[in-house]
């Protein structure tokens, strides 16, 4: 029997081509973007704990009661927005789960979506197979910035929602204040719902905010918001995330949650609600990440390569185009194979492959790793 595909032209992810790419030749893994550094011992303590008190069976399908109080506290000690624990709040088996249940409770055969290319590449493919029309925005390099009006040209009767994510995954850039509040006029006038992936939230470098859509009350009203513990803990491998939405919205939310995942790790949920009782364990992430982002910087200043401006997430975009003519994934694979370094091109993240010679490099690692990196790409 033969099935017809209702994702005909997905094939395998870039990530998984060069993690292959990079075990296969033994090369330095700067491509998917996760630590290669353990996660808190007194985070890992708290698990075996709940595990040892029995914590074993499932969860309430909305998450427990404990760490969903501990976000809605937080949420609202960083933004001033209350959130009601109960209605609001649900836990998901990571961001990804999260922002594909949002897709699959609103969008119907024939609706359209926008969201920003180079895009983290769930989003379309989320989309198609729930019967919705991709409508693309293709943001440029070296700023990455969005002309609003623009994108309001690109409204139709059909459009249902815009997704965004700030800090922005792969480039690094972020959404400003005059972003968010174009964003709230937009979706208010056109009567469109907003999907906003935040899960690089504590991840923003410089002095900046993060300009979450809890700050905009008017924004918040038709929004899903996502988060990914994964990003926060140094702990991708657990899928651990949430959904943050107005209680209509997370009634629609929930009942499509608890028939693809029901409930999320149980003694892990309970760990994370103690480990984030203490702020300190995630409030200093970003002076933790922007310093190893500096570190990079450093290890490769003075080479042919240009760093991007990178406000945030833990990933650095660098210009190759003075030392190579080749497409962007042909240099990736160049770099893995004849010189021992595993990156990403920015064009899998485009639809159309829209090649710019921009490479990601995920720079959560080591110092000793990061160094080892750097003395290679210093040299092309």
């Amino acid at each position: 029997m033969k099935i017809k595909s209702k994702l005909p032209n997905v094939g395998t992810t870039i990530f998984t081509v060069m993690s292959k790419l990079a075990n296969e030749h033994n090369a330095i893994n700067l491509s998917q973007g996760f630590p290669n550094y353990p996660c808190s011992k007194k985070l890992i303590e708290l698990v075996n704990h709940y595990m040892k008190e029995g914590f074993n069976q499932y969860a309430p399908m909305t998450g427990m009661p404990s760490l969903r109080n501990v976000i809605a506290q937080k949420i609202e000690n960083l933004f001033g927005h209350p959130i009601n624990a109960d209605q609001e709040i649900t836990i998901t088996a990571g961001a990804t789960q999260a922002i594909y249940t949002v897709i699959s409770a609103l969008i119907r055969p024939g609706d359209e979506v926008i969201i920003f290319e180079p895009a983290y590449d769930s989003y379309a493919p989320s989309i198609e197979v729930n019967g919705g029309k991709v409508v693309r925005y293709a943001l440029s390099a070296p700023d990455y910035k969005v002309d609003w009006d623009l994108v309001e040209s690109m409204v139709t009767s059909k459009t249902k929602l815009i997704i965004t994510n700030t800090p922005h995954n792969p480039t690094g850039s972020t959404l400003k204040a005059s972003d968010l509040l174009a964003l709230q006029e937009l979706v208010v006038k056109k009567n469109i719902f907003l999907l906003s992936d935040e899960v690089y939230e504590h991840l923003i470098y410089d002095g900046q905010q993060h300009e979450s859509v809890f700050r905009y009350p008017e924004l918040y009203k038709r929004s899903f918001v996502t988060f990914s513990f994964g990003k926060t803990l140094h702990a991708t491998g657990w899928k651990i995330g949430y959904c943050v939405a107005p209680k209509a919205l997370t009634t629609e939310f929930r009942k499509v949650h608890q028939f693809n995942v029901f409930s999320v790790n149980a003694p892990k949920q309970l760990a994370i609600a103690d480990f984030l009782t203490d702020e300190t364990e995630y409030l200093g992430l970003n002076q933790f990440f922007e310093t190893k982002r500096d570190f990079f910087l450093d290890q490769i200043k003075g080479s042919n390569f240009r760093s991007l401006k990178c406000s945030g997430t833990y990933f650095q975009l660098l210009d190759y185009s003075k030392i190579s003519d080749l497409s962007e994934v042909e240099f990736a694979k160049k770099l893995t194979i004849e010189n021992g370094v595993a990156v990403i091109p920015v064009s899998a993240f485009y639809e159309d492959g829209k090649d710019e010679k921009i490479i990601r490099v995920c720079f959560a690692k080591t110092e000793s790793t990061l160094l080892e990196a750097g003395e290679i790409l210093k040299l092309l």
